[in-house]
């Protein structure tokens, strides 16, 4: 499946941690510092919580790497997941420095939720899967308690894994949901291709050989599935990522092998999903993962750079030439991880 093959202002500042030397580099009045994080891997999970914990961020990633910082002028507290050492968390959605779950993907049992009231010293396993075909994908929560996970199809439709008490995990049915096109997928690059509005329910974005969106408004019964207007055709193409905000919604995608691509790699809606267009300005190319930062202001990033819209998606203008996997936005600012243990935070 597709998730298997993934491996501002002007005045806005940029604080990143990465590389082996501290620096600036200056572009169109962005001013950006650069710090060594200490964590060679590729993060692929950003979470930074909202309301009273301003400096909590948590970042996963691959070789089982998990780390948590409650504090923005503390270090980074790498923590154990016991039986997960070998796994690649790619999802992780943490509501303070306690208190948080984490997605591992892979094939069959490498697929697991687990979570943590502990910050990170214990975590209970809540759900796996030993069938091959398993594979999730993303993981989203409205609350502690009700969160939701998209997987790869099983017998011609996605799974979509609901908890309604943050213990037990059950699929949601699935005669409601048509069914996955042949080689179509989900993409497991930045925990960004599932989406849950509290009033409007959940979206999801596929990819390989063809790109769409599903969405259904009762938080799983019914189904409705639209085209986009995003670069497709091959298995390392398609839609990534969706970021929602009333009935103003934009993906972002492209092709991850041909990552300095930019035609139809973003594209938007006013109309709730109803129709689309493709962006009049694209970003600069693949684009993993995208998100609302403010108002009208959105940020996507990709392995070769990340660009804002001030526009809900029509106009992109290109912010850096750095490559990044994952992308949230929380009352800290927005931060973005990437490979050789990147940590990116802007405000």
């Amino acid at each position: 499946m597709l998730a298997r093959i993934t491996g501002m202002s002007c005045s806005s500042i940029f604080l990143l941690l990465a590389g082996s030397a501290v620096f600036a580099v200056s572009a169109a009045a962005q001013t950006w510092s650069i710090r060594s994080s200490g964590i060679d891997t590729n993060l692929r999970g950003v979470s930074a919580p909202g309301d009273g914990h301003e400096g909590t961020v948590w970042v996963s990633g691959s070789n089982g790497v998990v780390m948590v910082r409650s504090d923005l002028g503390k270090p980074w507290k790498r923590l154990r997941v016991e039986g997960g050492e070998d796994l690649d968390f790619r999802g992780v959605v943490a509501f303070d420095e306690s208190k948080a779950y984490l997605m591992s993907s892979g094939e069959g049992a490498q697929s697991r939720i687990y979570k943590t009231t502990d910050g990170g010293t214990s975590w209970k396993l809540e759900y796996s899967d030993k069938r091959k075909e398993f594979f999730l994908d993303a993981l989203q929560c409205l609350s502690e308690t009700d969160c939701y996970a998209l997987g790869d199809p099983l017998d011609g439709r996605f799974v979509i894994l609901h908890t309604r008490d943050g213990e037990r995990w059950e699929r949601l049915p699935t005669a409601g949901m048509p069914q996955a096109l042949p080689q179509e997928g989900a993409f497991a690059a930045s925990n960004s291709c599932l989406q849950v509005d509290a009033s409007r329910g959940l979206y999801f974005v596929t990819g390989g050989g063809t790109a769409r969106m599903f969405h259904s408004a009762d938080f799983g019964d019914t189904w409705s599935v639209r085209d986009l207007p995003l670069l497709r055709g091959n298995a390392s193409s398609g839609a990534f990522s969706i970021a929602v905000k009333g009935g103003n919604i934009v993906v972002t995608g492209g092709d991850y092998q041909r990552a300095a691509a930019s035609r139809d790699s973003a594209a938007y809606s006013r109309d709730g999903g109803a129709t689309w267009r493709p962006a009049v300005e694209p970003p600069g190319g693949f684009r993993s993962a995208v998100a609302t930062a403010n108002g009208t202001r959105l940020i996507a990033v990709g392995t070769n750079g990340s660009d804002s819209s001030d526009d809900h998606g029509q106009h992109w203008k290109r912010i850096d030439s750095g490559s990044w996997n994952a992308l949230t936005v929380g009352k800290s600012g927005a931060w973005a991880v990437g490979a050789k243990g990147t940590v990116a935070r802007f405000e």
